[in-house]
């Protein structure tokens, strides 16, 4: 990994449930020496990237993301495409829905959409989603590049006591989401959040990211899981169209058998 690899890797650790990052705390978290650590931290505040709390001297996420961010929602608006489709798809679920998107070998957050039909919901609260531990990682890896999965076999960390933790364990789960078209996640992230996902296409026809439902564990059961699956393949398809991409022939039959050929939804039509 080259320096520039390793400066950028930093801005990875920071989330909403960790907005301020030490010294200390960045070392331990990128497993580098403390003056290492240090020298790229430097690099990064030089740009604006990254700036420090004059009070706590924690770091945080810099001012120059929110502008790079705006000129990318201008010149690529992704975010505002998928809004109204995982609208529809809370309201249809009442479950919450989020969609992310693929750049380079990380699967980011975008948008997430919280239902209010009950009180107890999923949160999605985290900027990257582990591939091999998400429903939206495993459509990456089933559907992604050839490199991705075995990328993630390297990194297997655990998060809950149903997290893949073997390579055979992890090319089941993707072979499963090939064969499907759906991603698919039992409590391997979150141990009472079951997940369902489905991969989104750019104009090529290449994996750019998921659109997806997060279930509270204690509700899904199969008729929950044909609903989300039914309101993914309309959400995936208006999300791609909007994006400006196409949804491959071949996904559309894996969807079309995975629910016994019923595939449209009353919205999307």
């Amino acid at each position: 990994m080259s320096s520039v690899s390793k400066a950028l890797e930093l801005m990875t650790f920071f989330s909403g449930a960790r907005p301020e990052i030490g010294l200390s705390e960045m070392r331990r978290l990128a497993g580098r020496d403390k003056a290492t650590t240090y020298r790229h931290l430097q690099a990064l505040q030089v740009f604006g990237l990254i700036e420090q709390n004059p009070e706590t001297k924690n770091y945080r996420l810099g001012p120059a993301l929110l502008q790079l961010a705006q000129l990318r929602e201008q010149t690529v608006p992704r975010k505002a495409a998928a809004r109204t489709a995982i609208q529809r798809l809370a309201e249809v679920t009442g479950e919450t829905t989020h969609v992310s998107v693929m750049s380079g070998n990380t699967l980011y957050a975008l948008d997430s959409c919280e239902s209010e039909k009950h009180s107890t919901r999923a949160i999605i609260d985290i900027a990257i989603f582990p591939l091999h531990a998400t429903a939206s990682g495993l459509c990456a890896l089933a559907f992604g590049t050839a490199d991705l999965l075995e990328m993630a076999q390297a990194d297997l960390k655990p998060f809950t006591a149903s997290t893949p933790l073997t390579q055979d364990a992890l090319a089941s789960a993707v072979a499963d989401v090939r064969r499907s078209g759906f991603g698919k996640s039992l409590g391997t992230f979150e141990a009472d959040i079951h997940s369902l996902s489905a991969p989104l296409f750019d104009q090529d026809g290449h994996f750019a990211g998921a659109v997806s439902v997060a279930s509270v564990a204690t509700r899904f059961d199969p008729a929950l899981e044909r609903t989300i699956m039914q309101g993914l393949v309309a959400a995936s398809r208006d999300i791609t169209k909007n994006w400006g991409g196409r949804v491959p022939q071949n996904i559309e039959h894996k969807w079309e058998a995975t629910l016994g050929g019923h595939t449209e939804m009353e919205h999307a039509t």
